[in-house]
């Protein structure tokens, strides 16, 4: 199963600045490194320069697009599986799924902030038109997930998934099919994070189409998977919840084995450098983790925000309903939102970042604006259906518990609002991760999605009777906070002058 919110840690942080003039002086000679030159294969394609010199708003739908139509495609097969496990097992298994990666995204996430450096570096690198800084970023990201993948989410994640379901409170029902769901995504999570690495590379060098043929291929495949395992076929036996995991995993690992291959072969925008030997290059990996922490960390306060927030649910006199009518409402069907805009997010990051490099900060400016209207148009589509059709919507999960159902339509009819104040945040946060602010998101982030949703329903509980209703009202003051906060910040301008360079360390 893929979620399209996973989407959320392409992201980058810089620290060191430079004036616009040396930016500029630096994207006119758009200089290529002789090695680069000789090491790529004469068949590799060239970075696409309509993303710092053509139309902006052609340029943010060229990257916006593939990333949208990858995140519905995946989003679908992710509804899939809840329907499967909705009629299969019933409500509790739907609930699993969702505690399962609300707990799991805490971990990947932090795991992945690699990508949000490598994502920053790979755009402003390929705006100067620096290939070989490029393709140097791009393999040390993937060692590096690697070895964390293996070494740290798959050893830990394992032995720690109990307790971690006891800390939501999940009900004993929920946490029975929730248990070996969340250990086969721990120990098989390798392939997934190649394929969030990768995509964000391509991404971010203007290559979104092959990341979306890419993504499609990995949903119908895991789609066939689930199906399969989920339900069970000829001699394969119904695995029911656990099924999901199964498919993820070895659909993910079949497809990152494809990518390596390409890679290794130069026959992407990126590619594995040649020349250079195999080993961690210390000052890269340093780079990526000097930059990406700050987005590592507000993707994981937002994530234990959301754990925390599972825990007020589960203290809910009917908690298990409340699970399960946020696992659909809020974990599947608001991401018909977030599809679309963790695309613009995407599109907004990769295209201020090179536009930052070749030296044009006002394009990065109206690009990040252009990507807003779009996300905020496309929220309130969807926030209509969710206003008018919440029971429609659940009855496709096989929602039919009166009380489920109830609390699911206030849900949605909350979250038909909240949409159009977290489509213009992601899109913002991507232009200030994308030129290198990732702090200020952090903080945005602490502020917005644990001190106000959190602290609203802490005092609830405090002071009278926590009910479903007060929850999905402090997610919303949340949301608002952030998209308050993320255009007021990136209205400043301060991202102007933020520049990196991976070679600053080893040249001092």
């Amino acid at each position: 199963m893929t979620a399209p919110t996973r989407r959320r840690f392409q992201s980058d942080e810089h620290s060191k600045r430079v004036t616009s003039a040396n930016l500029s002086g630096r994207a006119a000679t758009a200089p290529t490194t002789p090695v680069a030159a000789a090491a790529a294969p004469p068949h590799r394609r060239v970075y696409d320069r309509s993303i710092v010199e053509g139309p902006l708003g052609p340029a943010v739908w060229k990257i916006a697009w593939p990333t949208m139509l990858t995140n519905i495609v995946g989003g679908l097969q992710g509804i899939v599986d809840h329907v499967l496990v909705g009629h299969l097992v019933g409500f509790r298994g739907n609930a699993a799924i969702g505690v399962s990666w609300q707990i799991m995204l805490v971990v990947i996430i932090f795991v992945s902030s690699i990508f949000t450096g490598m994502s920053v570096l790979v755009a402003r690198f390929a705006g100067a038109g620096e290939k070989d800084k490029v393709d140097r970023t791009v393999y040390q990201a993937f060692l590096t997930a690697v070895v964390m993948s293996l070494g740290i989410m798959a050893p830990i994640g394992y032995f720690t998934a109990p307790w971690l379901l006891d800390l939501v409170n999940a009900a004993p029902g929920v946490k029975t099919e929730a248990l070996p769901f969340l250990r086969v995504m721990f120990l098989f999570s390798t392939g997934m994070l190649i394929f969030y690495m990768l995509s964000g590379a391509l991404r971010s060098a203007g290559d979104a189409r092959t990341p979306m043929l890419l993504g499609i291929a990995l949903t119908l495949l895991n789609l066939v998977l689930n199906v399969i395992l989920i339900s069970g076929w000829g001699p394969i036996p119904r695995f029911g919840t656990v099924g999901s995991a199964m498919g993820t995993a070895i659909a993910s690992g079949l497809v990152a084995i494809y990518s390596l291959v390409k890679l290794w072969r130069g026959d992407w925008v990126v590619a594995f450098p040649r020349g250079r030997g195999f080993g961690p290059d210390w000052n890269i990996i340093g780079s990526l983790f000097r930059f990406g922490l700050p987005a590592g960390v507000q993707g994981v306060a937002m994530n234990v925000g959301g754990v925390i927030l599972l825990g007020f649910i589960g203290s809910l006199a009917q908690s298990a309903e409340a699970q399960a009518a946020f696992a659909v409402s809020y974990t599947q069907l608001f991401s018909l939102i977030t599809w679309t805009s963790v695309g613009l997010m995407g599109a907004a990051a990769a295209i201020a970042g090179q536009n930052l490099g070749a030296g044009h900060p006002d394009r990065a400016d109206r690009a990040v604006h252009i990507a807003a209207r779009f996300g905020l148009a496309a929220a309130a589509l969807v926030g209509i259906c969710f206003f008018f059709l919440p029971r429609a919507l659940l009855g496709i999960f096989g929602m039919t518990e009166p009380v489920v159902v109830q609390i699911g339509v206030q849900l949605l009819r909350v979250l038909s609002v909240s949409g159009l104040l977290i489509a213009v945040a992601l899109t913002y946060t991507g232009g200030l991760q994308g030129t290198g602010d990732t702090k200020s998101p952090l903080y945005i982030s602490i502020v917005s999605q644990i001190v106000v949703p959190l602290g609203i329903c802490f005092v609830v509980q405090r002071t009278g009777t926590l009910d479903p209703i007060d929850i999905w009202l402090a997610i919303l003051a949340g949301h608002a906070t952030r998209c308050a906060l993320s255009v007021i910040r990136f209205r400043q301008g301060k991202w102007r002058t933020i520049a990196v360079d991976i070679d600053q360390t080893r040249r001092a």
